[in-house]
């Protein structure tokens, strides 16, 4: 007998339905997606912080956080990207089960794995974010460095440089943060949730 074959999935006494009335909202994942340097962390911050104002129940998954802890030990190679991304997934997915609206700032620089944290949310729950910000305004902000280190031959498989990032072709949401403020930014997410009915703004 395989070990799947003594996993059985426990159905919760309180149902999605119930979680949502009691929260107040639509439970949803804000997938962002983008270049090193292009804003996710800072627009994902800042939209947490408006949610939060009108009484929205949010988490934010960073990258670098999450990398501290349970994805500690992962590499940066193309294999172990594609486990970061799968277990984000899984995690972010528990967060909406819960209710909550989570977002999540990584890279996530590959096509298919983006794809594959949007099949396992329900319909409408997967709401990507493409922060879009030229490499070159990346490279020019470069907050921690990277990017030197990258050109100078010092991190291999770097985004953007010597690691490919395949492009949001058809995102729910595309920001250019190199021609808005980040206030700017964090409105058209907000108003991209309350069009939606994900957020019911009381007037």
């Amino acid at each position: 007998m395989s070990q799947d074959e003594n996993i059985v999935w426990h159905a919760q006494t309180v149902s999605r339905e119930q979680k949502q009335q009691h929260k107040g909202h639509k439970p949803v994942l804000l997938w962002y997606t983008g270049l090193s340097g292009s804003g996710k962390s800072t627009v994902a911050n800042a939209v947490e912080a408006k949610l939060f104002s009108l009484g929205c129940h949010t988490y934010l998954l960073d990258g670098d956080n999450v990398r501290m802890g349970l994805n500690k030990g992962l590499t940066f190679s193309d294999e172990d990207r594609v486990e970061n991304i799968r277990r984000i997934s899984e995690v972010a997915k528990l967060f909406v089960d819960a209710g909550l609206i989570v977002s999540t700032a990584f890279i996530s620089p590959f096509k298919a794995d983006r794809a594959q944290a949007r099949s396992i949310m329900n319909e409408g729950e997967f709401v990507e974010v493409f922060i879009d910000t030229p490499l070159a305004v990346c490279e020019s902000r470069d907050p921690k460095g990277l990017y030197k280190k990258a050109r100078a031959g010092e991190i291999p498989n770097f985004t953007g440089i010597s690691s490919s990032f395949d492009v949001p072709l058809a995102p729910e949401i595309h920001v250019k943060t190199a021609e808005q403020t980040i206030e700017q930014c964090a409105e058209q997410i907000v108003d991209y949730l309350i069009k939606h009915k994900v957020v019911d703004v009381k007037v």
